[in-house]
């Protein structure tokens, strides 16, 4: 029989929960996975371990960068202070650095006072909030009235991620009463004091003042609630539009349009002729219709009087190809602007306004109405603005119905390009999109193999024919390299969604380990967030390029609007790009396009991802169709969903008292 050891030495200290999630959940700066397994053997289990002397135990841990990791653990003690408080909870601990980004320093006091306010994180639900609450709150009550209030913030930030800038008033009192609260109105009125939140009574109904009847009473349905930022935002654009309508004199006079004419129709000139005159116009039409040759007029008639030109787009290849076509410098509309960086507002605006006589944005059914504020703020009087678009698209990701909205609302003057030109370029491609425009779906006639339909059965097949197509059948038979070639699918999952493709093409077309961050050299890349604060002169959400090269935890991509050194804590933002979503694909052409559309794709299509989809090719499109009837089905019956905005009564209402 074994006695037990009477040694005196001391048994190393107990695991500490908080300090294990803290490590794992990558939330230590400069800590990588494996050094973070390496603690415990250096006996550092708990925060009073982390000393210089202790670091230095590990493996290929010198003292320059014990000394580092070291001041990196004090310097990130506000997002340990919110792990303490998540891991006590039962929730996980990488949750902290978001908190900490979206609420400061102080976010593990700011928790402790109000627990609902973790439903200001992205991917945080109710149930996660309450859990905080019942943690850190003695007697947490389903009726506390912050509760309440973070439920109104939470639906119309919902509402927002689907485009949604308003929501109807009993649709939140709804949402209010599924999620137990006894008091919506209550709950209405301190999200609104609190001003988070916006409350717009109904429209005054339409009244005839020679009727015998007083006027009617506004609907109380029509009572909207909306997030603060995007009420506002809404009323500054047509604020703006407003006063650009009032403040613009003529440039020149529209018999000036004569000297640009040539190889223009009628609509055409009106559309030139327009921006000479208007504060805001727009100039719509689909693919091959000739706005891009009506916007080079433009710019050369402008040019020849003198005037001073901004032209941009929401994306850097859009804007590379309005440059192309305009041989007039073009931006993107965040460079514009001025863009300060992650989330850091625009240098550009009512006090250091654009110098420009007349703005061109082009690719404008991506704009946002955030976005737009931005820019219409950073017109002074005078400026003359001309958005171009198609409003058949795919709307912005962010909320707002801008350029839908501009159009329904008669305020500003509308030039639409219908007459289709762009045959010899472009004739299948842009016959079929035209098609699929107008909501039919007929067969595809292009002998030369401009438009080709691959069939599939399914998600693997079609998986492997993309691949087949972008490796071998379109570069031998086309002559269009693989580098030009572009896979744009609806879905993120599945064998046919961006992950799977992404990394069957990367075995093909560029193998390798992933050097850094899972990127190698010869990488083609996407952007997934705004980064313009960077070297030399950034990246915006949606670009594609290619790694050039690898640093020590950096890369340099070359994007269409130049390269970029990207460094450690951007990497996260950037994905394989080989297959990109058809949202990343808007606003961005290549020669050559593979759309895949997988049977899981089939609930989420709608005739205007079709044709977004279908409009990025120049040279060819090869359409891999595994969706069977849904695809008809789509581009047929299912429009977008329309979005629930105020912009276009708002801007009627401007109109009307001008």
């Amino acid at each position: 029989m074994t006695t037990p050891s009477t040694s005196t030495a001391p048994s190393p200290a107990a695991p500490d929960p908080v300090f294990a999630a803290f490590c794992a959940a990558g939330l230590w700066p400069s800590l990588g996975k494996r050094a973070a397994a390496e603690l415990p053997a250096a006996g550092i289990t708990t925060p009073d371990d982390v000393t210089v002397a202790k670091l230095l135990k590990l493996p290929r841990v010198g003292k320059q960068r014990a000394e580092r990791l070291f001041s990196s653990f004090l310097a990130a003690a506000p997002t340990y202070d919110v792990v303490t408080l998540l891991v006590r909870a039962g929730l996980e601990a990488k949750l902290a650095s978001s908190a900490a980004d979206t609420l400061g320093d102080d976010a593990a006091r700011r928790l402790r006072d109000d627990p609902w306010a973790l439903l200001g994180l992205h991917g945080v639900t109710l149930t996660d909030a309450d859990r905080l609450a019942i943690s850190v709150l003695p007697g947490a009550d389903r009726q506390d009235g912050r509760r309440g209030r973070a439920i109104v913030v939470m639906t119309l930030r919902t509402a927002s991620r689907d485009g949604h800038t308003v929501l109807p008033a009993d649709l939140v009192v709804a949402a209010l009463r599924a999620e137990g609260v006894a008091d919506p109105a209550a709950a209405i009125v301190a999200a609104v004091e609190s001003g988070d939140v916006l409350d717009h009574d109904p429209p005054e109904p339409e009244w005839d003042e020679d009727s015998d009847t007083g006027p009617p009473e506004p609907d109380p349905a029509l009572r909207t609630l909306s997030l603060a930022r995007y009420g506002m935002a809404e009323e500054a654009v047509a604020e703006g539009v407003a006063r650009l309508a009032a403040t613009a004199e003529r440039i020149a006079d529209p018999a000036a349009v004569r000297s640009v004419a040539k190889g223009l129709d009628e609509a055409q000139k009106q559309a030139v002729a327009q921006v000479l005159g208007a504060g805001v116009s727009l100039l719509t039409g689909g693919p091959g219709t000739g706005k891009s040759r009506t916007v080079a007029a433009v710019v050369r008639l402008l040019r020849a009087k003198g005037a001073e030109v901004a032209l941009a787009a929401p994306t850097g290849r859009a804007a590379k190809r309005l440059e192309e076509l305009t041989d007039h410098p073009a931006v993107t509309v965040h460079r514009l602007l001025g863009a300060q960086g992650f989330g850091g507002g625009f240098a550009r605006n009512e006090e250091w306004p654009l110098d420009a006589e007349v703005v061109v944005v082009d690719e404008a059914s991506m704009l946002d109405v955030e976005l737009t504020a931005a820019l219409l703020e950073a017109c002074p009087d005078g400026t003359h603005l001309l958005l171009v678009g198609d409003p058949a698209q795919l709307p912005s990701i962010g909320p707002g119905h801008v350029l839908g909205d501009l159009i329904d609302s008669g305020a500003v003057p509308v030039t639409e390009l219908t007459t289709l030109y762009r045959q010899a370029e472009g004739g299948a491609i842009a016959r079929l999109a035209s098609a699929v425009r107008t909501g039919q779906l007929p067969p595809v006639d292009s002998p030369d193999r401009e438009v080709v339909v691959v069939p599939a059965t399914g998600s693997g097949e079609a998986a492997r024919r993309v691949v087949q197509l972008v490796t071998d059948s379109i570069p031998r038979a086309l002559k269009i390299e693989a580098r030009n070639v572009q896979v744009v699918t609806p879905v993120h999952r599945g064998p046919a969604g961006t992950i799977e493709l992404n990394r069957a093409l990367k075995e093909r077309l560029n193998p390798g380990e992933g050097t850094v961050f899972g990127f190698d050299v010869g990488d083609r890349v996407v952007a997934t967030a705004n980064h313009l604060d960077l070297e030399p002169i950034g990246f915006a959400n949606g670009e594609v390029g290619v790694v050039t090269a690898t640093g020590e935890g950096s890369l340099t991509v070359d994007f269409a609007s130049g390269p970029v050194t990207v460094p450690g804590d951007a990497l996260p933002d950037l994905k394989h790009g080989w297959a990109i979503t058809v949202h990343r694909a808007q606003g961005s052409e290549w020669p050559g396009v593979v759309v895949v559309l997988p049977p899981e794709a089939g609930g989420m299509l709608s005739r205007p991802l079709v044709y977004t989809a279908l409009t990025r090719a120049q040279q060819h499109l090869s359409i891999v169709h595994a969706s069977g009837a849904a695809l008809a089905r789509a581009v047929r019956e299912v429009d977008v969903r329309p979005r629930r905005t105020r912009l276009a009564r708002l801007l009627r209402e401007e109109a009307s008292q001008a």
